[in-house]
């Protein structure tokens, strides 16, 4: 890729609307300061002491925020929340970042998951402790999933391209259950090659028609291979009818087109990395560029662009900015 290619393509980001639907988290930093720590007089167990909290848009959000960050026009939340104050949370940073709120429904019955992550400063930087998760328990009402499908086609008339987010990993609990993900897949094959991909913790073999996100161990199970990557790769691609990613971490992304492989080497990085938040930056950055005209290629080329900078972002889940994307190409391997 060239500095012109990628300068033109990051220039369409700025013509953009792109929706993406999924679970919408909240990611709650609780910065704990060990010198003031003090016991509890009822218990005398420790009692540590927060001097910080920090509410920031994940699961889904972190997708929107990386869109944002990339400069795309018009970014639409398809998703829920519950009546709560996380909710209220969720809600006012993902419209800081500038996204449409429209499609995100509010329910009563539900609670807004959330992971709150204790960060412990120390002599080295803030290290994080166990993450304490909230989700929902029981699955997503019937009347709630038939206003999610309609939101999905209100948004989908909208947009240049959509993204799809499956974090939970309860089956039938988050809002990618069973039946919206066949209305997505209707919705893949009544568009055509309009771009729809798909990236899921535990259920990515479930989703027909679109392009998928696996990691290797995904692909294995997904396929059940036990020979050359490549050929699962194109096996998945010809399955879903549209170009398929399959993450590797620091050694790049295989990406299949048609018959097509190709393997593009992930872009070296020096120093700590933290690679939470990686593979939405990587979604959100490929499937931006495929909505803009790129090919698989250059979607993953994108992406391994962005995720390089993610990953450098230590006690948070990064972004990256067009210009940081430009200069990053200097190091890439290709």
């Amino acid at each position: 890729m060239t500095p012109s290619r990628l300068a033109e393509l990051l220039a369409r980001f700025r013509t953009l609307t792109i929706a993406v639907v999924g679970d919408y988290f909240v990611d709650e930093y609780r910065l704990i300061d060990p010198d003031l720590e003090e016991p509890s007089l009822e218990t005398g167990l420790p009692a540590h002491q927060v001097v910080q909290v920090r509410y920031q848009p994940g699961a889904a959000g972190t997708v929107t925020n990386n869109l944002a960050a990339l400069g795309v026009q018009a970014i639409l939340a398809v998703g829920c929340t519950g009546s709560d104050g996380l909710g209220w949370e969720l809600r006012r940073g993902l419209a800081s970042t500038g996204v449409d709120l429209r499609w995100l429904l509010e329910w009563p019955d539900r609670v807004t998951p959330t992971y709150t992550k204790p960060l412990v400063l120390s002599a080295t930087g803030p290290r994080e402790l166990s993450r304490l998760d909230i989700k929902n328990r029981v699955a997503t009402p019937t009347e709630l999933q038939d206003g999610l499908i309609v939101a999905i086609e209100e948004a989908a008339a909208l947009a240049d391209g959509m993204l799809l987010l499956d974090q939970v990993s309860e089956p039938q609990h988050g809002v990618l259950t069973s039946r919206v993900r066949n209305a997505c897949a209707e919705l893949a094959r009544a568009r055509g090659d309009w771009p729809l991909s798909a990236d899921s913790r535990a259920q990515i073999a479930a989703f027909q028609a679109v392009t998928l996100k696996p990691n290797r161990a995904e692909l294995a199970a997904l396929t059940g291979w036990t020979g050359e990557l490549a050929d699962h790769a194109r096996q998945l691609a010809h399955r879903q009818g549209r170009p398929c990613f399959v993450t590797l971490g620091d050694q790049g992304v295989v990406v299949a087109d048609g018959d097509a492989v190709t393997t593009v080497p992930a872009v070296p990085v020096t120093g700590p990395v933290d690679i939470v938040g990686a593979g939405d930056s990587f979604h959100a950055a490929a499937g931006a560029t495929l909505a803009a005209g790129g090919t698989a290629v250059e979607a993953a080329q994108v992406g391994c662009l962005v995720a390089s900078l993610t990953v450098q972002q230590i006690g948070t889940t990064g972004t990256a900015r067009p210009d940081e994307v430009l200069a990053r190409l200097a190091a890439a391997p290709w």
